[in-house]
Parts: structure tokens; C-alpha cells; sequence
């Protein structure tokens, strides 16, 4: 009986995921799916399957216009994001810094607080000092945002790298900096690669900050979708959803390639 009673409440388990994940991505299913159907009309039956959006979606210069701004602002939220995530998991991992841990909490602090509040908090602060929207403010909302995920995965890495290794480059005669560049950065770049591909990938799908911190006349593919949606639903909406699932599913799995295959040269 016991055992007919946990089959039954492991078959329930099993069924409630199976209905769980089904409530998640088949949406997410569907919306691929139509972007190649055929029909200007987003609905089944498919009359066929088609291309014709992809190809109406690359011929339009608004589109192309944001998807350039959002490459762009998410290559530069990497390179800043991991710029500083790598100098800050240095000091407060590898160097004795007062108040280490407050510092440390600081910097995570941007993921710990609903986004909509830190979106609203940063263009009060900069109303108040009477500094209007721009793209360095979006810019910087940005950095501020995606730097926690960069340090955690950088710190997480720089933890399991021994100082054997670094004291012992600098024991025959290297300098902090040849150190650095020819030791810690090598061992380190798993961690540095991934979490660069995490920051452009988390900028490159914003949506609620960006609402906030955006100027106007600049849009980003997320903020162009939502201003496409408040017209109609047209069948390039499913076509640009279907390439924003593609990078955003498709860059963190690089990363974690990457990261793996970094990880298996440099021997950790």
C-alpha cells in the first residue's frame, strides 16, 4: 500500500513538471513555429511553411536600426562589465580591502532588488543631479545591472585558482603585471569569457530598464517589439522573437561551451 501510495505521488510529481514546463515554453514553441508560417494571418492551420518574414524583417531599417543599438550597447556593457568584474573579484579575492564584505554586497545588490525599483531609483538620482536620458545613462544602467552576474562568476573561479601558482611566478622573478597577464588571466578566462557572453546576453534582452533609462529616438530590439506590439500583431514579431530566443538560448550555451573547453586547456 505504501508503496502503491509514494508510485502515485511520484506519478503526480512527474505530472505537475511535465504541465509546468508545458505551461512555459509552449508558448514560447508557438511563437517559433509561426514565425515561419506562410500566412500573413498568425493562427492555425499553417497554410505552409516560409522564410518570407525573415526576409521582411532584415529589409526593415527600424529593426535593423534597434538591432544595431542593441549589439552595440551590449558590447559595450560586456566589455565594461567584465572589465570591472574582473579588477573588483581581484581586489576582493586576491588583497586584504576594509570592509570587504559590505563592498561585496554593494556590488551583488543590483540583482537582489526587483529591477523595476532600480530602474525608477537610478532616473530619480539623475533627475535630482538634473542629467537627462541619454545613451552613456543607459549605458551605465546597464553595467550596473549585468556587473553582479560577472563578479559572481569570476570570484567563484578566482577562489578555486591557488596562490601556489602566482607565488611561484613571482618567485623567479615576475612582475605583478607579467603575473597577471601570463598566469592569473589565462586560468582565469573560462569565468571571464562566460561572464562577458552572460552581461551582453542579459543587456541584449532588457526590457524594463531600458524603458526607463532610453532616450528618446533610441530603441532596442526588446523596446521595439513592445512598440510594435502596441500597434498590431504582425508576423515580424514572430520572426524578431524567434531570432531573440536563437541568441539568447543559443549565447549562453556557447559560453558554457567555451567556458568548458577554455577550462579543459588551461588544465582546471
Amino acid at each position: 500500500m505504501m508503496r502503491t501510495r509514494l508510485n502515485l505521488g511520484w506519478g503526480a510529481i512527474r505530472l505537475y513538471t511535465i504541465l509546468v514546463y508545458m505551461f512555459m515554453f509552449l508558448p514560447i514553441a508557438v511563437v517559433v513555429l509561426l514565425s515561419f508560417n506562410a500566412n500573413q494571418f498568425g493562427s492555425f492551420p499553417m497554410t505552409g511553411l516560409s522564410t518570407r518574414w525573415f526576409e521582411t524583417l532584415w529589409q526593415n531599417e527600424t529593426i535593423m536600426r534597434a538591432f544595431r543599438t542593441s549589439i552595440v550597447l551590449g558590447l559595450l556593457t560586456a566589455v565594461i562589465s567584465t572589465t570591472l568584474g574582473v579588477l573588483a573579484s581581484l581586489a576582493l579575492v586576491r588583497y586584504s580591502v576594509p570592509g570587504r564584505n559590505l563592498i561585496t554586497t554593494l556590488l551583488i545588490a543590483p540583482i537582489l532588488v526587483p529591477e523595476v525599483v532600480l530602474a525608477v531609483a537610478l532616473l530619480l538620482f539623475l533627475n535630482f543631479l538634473q542629467i537627462g536620458k541619454s545613451f552613456t545613462l543607459l549605458l551605465m544602467g546597464h553595467v550596473i545591472f549585468t556587473l553582479p552576474f560577472v563578479i559572481l562568476v569570476v570570484q567563484a573561479r578566482l577562489v578555486s585558482i591557488k596562490r601556489d601558482v602566482e607565488e611561484a611566478a613571482l618567485s623567479l622573478g615576475a612582475s605583478p603585471r607579467q603575473t597577471f597577464m601570463s598566469v592569473t588571466l589565462p586560468l582565469l578566462m573560462p569565468a571571464v569569457a562566460a561572464g562577458g557572453l552572460f552581461a551582453f546576453t542579459i543587456s541584449f534582452d532588457d526590457i524594463t530598464g531600458t524603458l526607463f533609462w532610453k532616450p528618446g529616438g533610441i530603441e532596442t530590439v526588446p523596446t521595439q517589439i513592445f512598440s510594435m506590439l502596441r500597434n498590431s500583431i504582425s508576423p515580424e514579431i514572430n520572426a524578431l522573437g524567434t531570432v531573440i530566443i536563437a541568441l539568447t538560448v543559443g549565447l549562453p550555451l556557447l559560453g558554457l561551451a567555451l567556458a568548458r573547453r577554455m577550462n579543459k586547456t588551461s588544465g582546471g
